[in-house]
């Protein structure tokens, strides 16, 4: 019911990006419990957002976080748990703690990502995930389903 709903929507958060002027033109950010996808030019930011944003999701409710863990599924080897340490400190994170908080898996094609998400379900379920990044959902159709 529209009840129902409205109940379920208290629960949903905003997750910050670490730019006031972005969170503004989001609404507050990225909301939890739903699918968003960052599309755009090579080299505009994409992963560095996605980056931002794994680090971002521990942090408090109170600083615009979700208190969660994140699950990074990488699919063009563009993770770098170093940028992650880095992003960490500038929000005041112990660096180890924040990459303990955040499970990676490397798809190597699209049924292998598609293991990893089922397998992301299960790791939910067990504990609080604020945020899943696919870093790129559709790289590996691209390349496994060309000319279809």
């Amino acid at each position: 019911t529209a009840t129902e709903y409205h109940e379920a929507r208290k629960n949903i958060l905003s997750i910050t990006t670490g730019s006031r002027e972005l969170d503004k033109l989001l609404g507050g950010g990225f909301e939890t419990g739903s699918i968003t996808e960052i599309f755009g030019e090579f080299r505009t930011g994409k992963t560095q957002l996605c980056h931002t944003l794994c680090v971002t999701c521990q942090l408090p409710i109170e600083k615009s976080g979700g208190e969660g863990r994140a699950l990074y599924i990488d699919t063009e080897g563009t993770f770098r748990p170093q940028r992650l340490r880095d992003i960490a400190k500038r929000y005041e994170l112990d660096p180890d703690d924040v990459l303990d908080n955040i499970a990676y898996g490397k798809a190597h094609n699209t049924d292998h990502q598609n293991q990893l998400l089922i397998q992301a379900a299960a790791m939910m379920s067990e504990n609080r995930y604020a945020l899943i990044v696919v870093d790129s959902a559709t790289a590996l159709y691209r390349t496994d389903y060309t000319g279809r």
